[in-house]
């Protein structure tokens, strides 16, 4: 794609990329003609036909054609990696994962590299023989495993066998994958019952939430349940059924903490369900006077992680203030930080780094043995979330984050979000290559590739994830995926085949890494110049002769990377202002978020609401065709949504019509609607539609939103504006003037 250019250094605004909207289900084979099919972006909404390689939703290349050597890769200046969700979720229409059960012998292996057997393996001799797409060694087919082949050299039950035709397969796993028997599905939840906690709402919400999801955890027999509070001493449950009501054990000391009556702490959830619901009922009430501000976080966590060591499972944390007391607690950091601006850009980097390292030590012993800890903050300040995030990093866990918590907004998000990490697919005892206690169908590993040889162009390289994990109705599995593409020798095949939300998803990921340890502005030339030296790559190798040197040329698969380079640079991780809290979380959020989300986080969707009715009705897409990130689209009468996979900014614009915010909000002026903001379904067609797009947005985003109201003039109208990446910000350029610099540093480095 050429842009061309109008007087000195311009570039023509009516011919800048953008995204298009496309509403379209895209159906996709996984291979076709005996090659690989190119992938649809990740963020559009396609169904799988698994038909030799694995769905893109489980592993993703940054380029689907292999360069034959790593010259090739450093020319391109593109970066070569895999982007593996192992968990990842189907559409619903697709077919399910086939689980196949070799019985004791276990599933048929390379003897040398331990690959598994998948539709690239080859059999020869008549099948007594195989040799592995992986490594090339040759194998003796197990006797009972083999069968001859047809005219075509395929065994002639290639299609009846799973794990020859298809590119993912979940495997049984046999006796020699377990080093005991499979783990229990044990959940313990440890809330927050400080001061603060209680007066904001938040224990209340979180006792709500947890009695509202014990309904939906595993209905297996061997489903174990626990509970605790915790303020500046840890307070234990026991839940056995013959006791009238749950009696509380105190845990005073918190720099030596123990576990109290270690075998009544966790509990069958069918024994205990009755008591336990009395209790989340009662503790808001038992804590209602509580004066105690300090909070004993590390200790309370340690407290149960040994009343879990000896099952594993997962341990979800209700937490509201600053740690204080006890192992790991912490400082006001952020506040040291702002009171000495002179060292403050100096020492930026110190606090989004943990502050010592207790936590990580204990995050490593949770691991070890097979805990895994979720993080829900409930705050109105500070909390140190850098120090903290280590836990859930570690250990395979996730962290929520809910600031300033409104009890009265966020209550339903809390509940959505804890249900979804208790329901969702998930497996514990995960061990891959990358080594994890708990993996759920969130998480993606980045894996970066290096060339050891040369490649045959013609050939293909394959890929293989084996994800050996246990169910929460503990069946030990080992999910296969295989990925096989072809090698290429031309520089122009790397760039018609690149995958753009892949490619960018591992620049994100990697400026997420580098961000505690350099300067932010580094970190935003690093980005610029990552987007710099491919598109000049694109210029001097593949562009056509007749291209003027006065245009800016892009690779169609990549024409977007500059806009998505420049809304990184503009985003809450890369922003110069804006709170350590909210950075040090979005630092954690983005390294296991799944390519599909990664795009959105920092270029969200906006739509207009106020005209859903005037939507013309041939179109059957609920959500209406979105609107260009800049302020040039907004108007003063116009009701704008704006989301990005977490937060849901609803801006209403000063002259927004009285029956239009009638219609929608139940108000008939602005001055009316709260800021704590909850959305509502009005007896009318106009809010029918909006919760229609919501409710299709929480769809497909997996999440339920958290939404803010937003209005001209104010601090939160200035927030909603902050996601115009097309405008020029305090936080850089506009999108055309961010052309016009990367097209000037391109002619540049020009010969």
């Amino acid at each position: 794609m050429a842009l061309g250019q109008t007087g000195q250094s311009k570039i023509d605004p009516n011919q800048i990329p953008r995204l298009t909207s496309s509403s379209a289900v895209i159906l996709h084979e996984t291979r076709q003609g005996n090659q690989a099919n190119p992938p649809p972006p990740a963020t559009s909404d396609y169904i799988v036909k698994d038909t030799g390689n694995c769905s893109p939703r489980y592993i993703r290349c940054t380029i689907n054609q292999i360069p034959c050597t790593q010259e090739l890769v450093s020319t391109s200046a593109m970066q070569l990696a895999l982007l593996v969700q192992p968990l990842a979720l189907p559409h619903p229409s697709e077919e399910p994962i086939h689980v196949v059960d070799f019985g004791e012998s276990g599933p048929v292996r390379c003897s040398r590299c331990k690959g598994y057997v998948n539709p690239f393996v080859k059999f020869i001799d008549q099948g007594r023989r195989f040799i592995c797409n992986l490594c090339g060694f040759t194998d003796e087919t197990p006797r009972d495993y083999h069968c001859n082949l047809g005219p075509d050299g395929r065994r002639r039950d290639a299609d009846e066998r799973p794990e020859l035709c298809r590119g993912t397969v979940e495997f049984v796993a046999s006796k020699e994958y377990m080093v005991r028997d499979p783990m229990p599905a044990v959940f313990f939840f440890l809330i927050d019952v400080s001061m603060n906690a209680i007066q904001t709402g938040a224990t209340a919400a979180a006792c709500s939430a947890i009695n509202q999801v014990i309904a939906d955890l595993p209905k297996a027999p061997q489903t174990m349940v626990g509970i605790a509070t915790f303020d500046s001493t840890i307070h234990f449950y026991n839940l056995k059924r013959e006791l009238q009501q749950p009696l509380m054990l105190i845990v005073p000391d918190v720099q030596d903490v123990y576990t109290p009556l270690q075998s009544d702490v966790i509990v069958q959830l069918a024994e205990c369900r009755q008591h336990l619901e009395i209790l989340l009922e009662s503790i808001p009430t038992m804590f209602q006077s509580n004066r105690t501000a300090d909070s004993s976080f590390g200790a309370a966590v340690k407290a149960a992680f040994l009343a879990m060591k000896s099952t594993g499972g997962k341990l979800l944390v209700f937490q509201s203030v600053l740690p204080s007391i006890g192992i790991g607690s912490l400082s006001a950091r952020e506040a040291e930080g702002r009171s000495n601006m002179s060292a403050a850009e100096k020492e930026a980097n110190k606090l989004l780094q943990p502050v010592d390292k207790t936590l990580k030590t204990m995050a490593i012993e949770f691991a070890e043995y097979q805990v895994s800890v979720d993080l829900f903050i409930t705050t109105q300040s500070y909390v140190d979330i850098a120090s903290l995030s280590v836990i859930p990093k570690t250990t395979g866990g996730q962290i929520y984050y809910y600031h300033p918590f409104s009890a009265v907004s966020d209550t339903a998000k809390l509940y959505n979000d804890l249900r979804w990490n208790v329901t969702r697919p998930q497996g514990f005892e995960a061990v891959m290559r990358v080594r994890c206690s708990q993996i759920d169908c969130d998480k993606t590993i980045m894996v970066t590739l290096k060339h050891d040889d040369k490649l045959h162009e013609g050939s293909e390289c394959a890929f293989q994830c084996a994800l050996l994990y246990t169910t929460v109705y503990g069946q030990r599995r080992i999910r296969v995926s295989t990925l096989s593409l072809s090698c290429t020798n031309m520089l122009s095949n790397l760039f018609r085949s690149a995958d753009l939300d892949t490619q960018f998803a591992c620049l994100l990921k990697q400026a997420a890494n580098e961000i505690p340890s350099a300067p932010l502005a580094q970190v935003r030339d690093q980005a610029t110049n990552v987007c710099i030296n491919i598109l000049y790559s694109y210029r001097k190798y593949c562009a056509t002769v007749t291209s003027s040197s006065g245009q800016l040329i892009l690779p169609e698969a990549l024409k977007l990377l500059p806009l998505y380079t420049l809304a990184l640079l503009k985003s809450t991780g890369l922003r110069s202002d804006g709170r350590i809290d909210d950075r040090s979380f979005w630092i954690s959020n983005v390294s296991p978020l799944p390519t599909h989300s990664v795009i959105p986080l920092v270029f969200p969707r906006m739509i207009a609401i106020h005209d859903l009715d005037d939507k013309d009705e041939s179109d059957d897409s609920i959500i209406p065709s979105h609107i260009p990130l800049s302020s040039e689209h907004i108007t003063d009468e116009g009701i704008y949504l704006l989301e990005n996979g977490e937060d849901c900014l609803i801006y209403v614009g000063n002259s927004a019509q009285p029956n239009i915010l009638q219609q929608l909000f139940g108000v008939s002026s602005l001055e009316e609607i709260s800021n704590q903001f909850v959305l509502q379904e009005f007896e009318n067609p106009l809010s029918k539609k909006l919760n229609a797009v919501v409710n299709e947005i929480r769809r497909q985003r997996c999440s339920y939103l958290r939404f803010k109201m937003c209005k001209k003039g104010d601090a939160s109208g200035m927030m909603f504006f902050s996601y115009m990446v097309e405008d020029k910000l305090s936080s850089g350029l506009s999108y055309v003037e961010y052309l016009v610099h990367i097209h000037r540093q391109i002619q540049s480095k020009m010969p």
